[in-house]
């Protein structure tokens, strides 16, 4: 098995199109991870200077020094005026600066770390789906089963392979990428909340561990249907028409929105989602009479477990109905 594993690895290296996979799952990040730096980026004094030197802009400081309270949300005092002019000045730069500022925090959630991690395991996923399409497309599959015929083993041993690429791809890329953002949060300064770097590598071990099932994933399905096209085709007509569908179940009754793939994905990778669901509320609660309290709250929680479970269970059926069609259908 070990030699086997070897030139499944092997195999893997020379597929230029994997490779080509490989460099965009490192490039995209990287230019995403720049473009984050340079659109966060402080705003220097010769950029406030021209802020504030706008006629509109100087207007409202001259307003905020006569009514303070309405800025600066206190009530002038005795103060320094000119302390109470710079604090203007500072209020006014953040309504007009137009520049975000980079929060560690909110990366976490519903930043650019969650797309980077989409990104990566949208790559990684065809990264699995190519590298064996090859096999089908080039009639080598029959060959590779003349020197190994045993086809469970075959079917492992690429399995393996391009899960532990897609895991250490990953889980290098995204810990790379959240490092980055650390590093530019603590050159600038800006404080981050205890636990949000921890938090972060959290994300990414998720992020590493979702892709790594997008590679296994794409894999399994390509070596179901022969096709790297075919395969791609199946997965963009479930993302489009399989939440479709479940919503319109939804539609004629019962909870359909725990079913949702990407609020799965979602929940799996930033640990749980919270989502408003009143499918399976009282009758009261939309009527005048109308019901209170906890038994009309429709928010839900889904956790990283129950996201998990779920892609596991999607996962484990692909590759038990992949693997059994190997070992059974005649390999051209």
């Amino acid at each position: 098995m070990r030699a086997l594993l070897r030139v499944e690895a092997t195999r893997l290296r020379w597929r230029r199109a994997v490779v080509l996979l490989l460099v965009a799952a490192v490039a995209v990040p990287a230019l995403v991870l720049a473009s984050v730096a340079w659109s966060t980026r402080p705003v220097s004094e010769a950029e406030q200077d021209q802020i504030l030197s706008e006629r509109y802009v100087a207007k409202e400081v001259r307003r905020c020094e006569r009514q303070p309270e309405n800025y600066l949300g206190y009530e002038p005092g005795s103060g320094d005026a000119v302390q109470l002019e710079q604090a203007c000045r500072a209020e006014l730069l953040k309504w007009y600066g137009g520049r975000a500022t980079l929060r560690l925090e909110a990366e976490t959630r519903e930043g650019s770390l969650l797309g980077v991690v989409a990104v990566v395991g949208l790559l990684m996923l065809l990264v699995g789906t190519t590298f064996v399409g090859h096999d089908w497309a080039s009639g080598s599959m029959s060959n590779q089963l003349l020197f190994e015929p045993r086809r469970a083993r075959v079917w492992a041993a690429k399995a393996v392979v391009v899960t532990l690429v897609g895991a250490l791809v990953a889980g290098a890329v995204l810990a790379a990428y959240w490092a980055g953002l650390w590093a530019l949060a603590a050159s600038r300064d800006l404080a981050t909340g205890g636990g949000v770097v921890g938090d972060g590598f959290e994300v990414v071990a998720r992020g590493a561990l979702l892709a790594a099932a997008g590679a296994l994933g794409g894999y399994a399905l390509t070596m179901l249907f022969r096709s790297t096209v075919a395969t791609i085709g199946v997965l963009f007509a479930v993302s489009v028409v399989g939440g479709t569908l479940i919503g319109l179940l939804g539609s004629a009754g019962g909870s359909t929105e725990r079913w949702q793939p990407q609020l799965n994905v979602l929940a799996f990778v930033t640990n749980d989602l919270r989502y408003y669901d009143d499918s399976d509320l009282p009758e009261e609660c939309f009527t005048r009479r109308g019901g209170s309290g906890e038994e009309c709250n429709g928010e839900r929680v889904l956790t990283a477990t129950d996201g998990g479970l779920y892609l596991g269970a999607l996962l484990l059926g692909a590759g038990a109905i992949s693997l059994g069609s190997y070992r059974r259908r005649d390999v051209p």
